[in-house]
């Protein structure tokens, strides 16, 4: 008897792993903003529910029209899709086949392997620098005439490093022009840094750059799933090509259109998590913890091989965190109690 094969490759890429959920115990593993979405927003949800024996919109029009006027860009630049992650796999399919390259720094989001592979190219890591950033100038110096797209994730994922401006803009200059630069910019909102740069800027000038922002965190629609891609119109063409149709549904577009409606409001939280995210990193520092200057909504520990010993510590002080073994543990920024709770756990660690 023959049996239906799975695609031989596939037997060496490994999962996704999520953030653990434990009953009991205070979730800091996955950058998910603590609050719940705003009243506004879940009447949104409630009334979409209505309809939801219809199909959604699969192109997002009224979503896309609102990012549209949001970010000033036409509408035809702009793709819609199962969150950003799902906008990563769909970039490289518009873009890459099994003899083409993709080029990421590591460790980064640990999507990028998996998406990769998963579409068939190649991956090329490129380590980052003992500061826990992106080291552009050895990406750009990895960049090879098979190279089709590069991961640039900005504040990085997991360490919450920033690319500043003038190291971006340098960047890429150099880069040619038959390369897509992807700016993956889910933490965007979070970022305070006056060196920092605003992606689309650099939409005004190049075809070659495609920027990636989510709902899913500053906007608490993470479990939702919707995030949006914007780039030159004919990337953009390309990326919708390769959507899977009615994929963003329809509570997910009406909850994004709610939550523009309700910005001031919800950033208000933001700032409050940007508050909380420089008190937990200067205690942890003061505690002797080596933690990078984050602009995002956590916080990097590169522990190294003592990260598992810190990440059972956690689950017994009933923690979860998000652990790399052997590199460091990656903690979100939450409340103000729980942020005291992990800090207490944190301190009382012996490393």
């Amino acid at each position: 008897m023959s049996y239906v094969q799975p695609r031989a490759d596939l037997a060496s890429l490994p999962s996704y792993v999520p953030g653990r959920t434990i009953p009991g115990a205070i979730k800091l593993a996955s950058n998910e903003v603590p609050a719940g979405p705003l009243p506004s927003v879940t009447k949104a949800i409630a009334d979409a529910a209505a309809h939801a024996h219809r199909y959604p919109d699969s192109g997002a029009g009224e979503l896309t029209a609102r990012l549209a006027a949001k970010l000033g860009v036409p509408e035809s630049r702009i793709a819609v899709g199962c969150g950003s992650v799902s906008l990563c796999q769909q970039l490289i399919q518009a873009t890459c086949t099994e003899r083409d390259e993709v080029l990421f720094a590591w460790r980064s989001f640990e999507a990028y392997p998996i998406v990769t592979h998963v579409v068939g190219a190649k991956q090329v890591r490129v380590p980052l620098t003992d500061d826990h950033a992106l080291d552009l100038d050895a990406m750009l110096a990895a960049i090879t005439p098979r190279t089709r797209l590069v991961f640039v994730c900005t504040p990085n994922n997991p360490t919450g490093t920033l690319v500043r401006k003038a190291e971006l803009d340098r960047f890429i200059e150099a880069v040619p022009s038959n390369v897509l630069v992807v700016l993956d910019e889910a933490y965007f909102e979070f970022v305070t840094d006056p060196d920092a740069t605003d992606g689309i800027d650099y939409l005004r000038e190049r075809d070659n750059v495609a920027v990636l922002r989510t709902f899913s965190k500053a906007y608490g629609l993470a479990g939702l799933r919707v995030g949006y891609c914007v780039t030159s119109e004919e990337v953009a063409t390309a990326v919708r090509k390769v959507y899977v149709p009615f994929s963003v549904n329809h509570l997910a577009q009406a909850a994004a259109i709610a939550s523009l409606d309700a910005e001031q409001e919800l950033f208000e939280r933001v700032l409050e998590i940007k508050d909380e995210r420089i008190r937990v990193r200067d205690e942890l520092v003061a505690a002797g913890y080596d933690v990078p200057e984050t602009q995002a909504n956590f916080v990097w520990l590169p522990l190294g091989d003592r990260t598992a010993a810190f990440n059972e510590h956690c689950l017994a002080n009933k923690l979860v965190v998000r652990a790399f073994a052997g590199e460091g543990a990656r903690v979100t920024i939450s409340t103000a109690e729980e942020n005291d709770l992990f800090l207490a756990a944190a301190k009382s660690f012996s490393r």
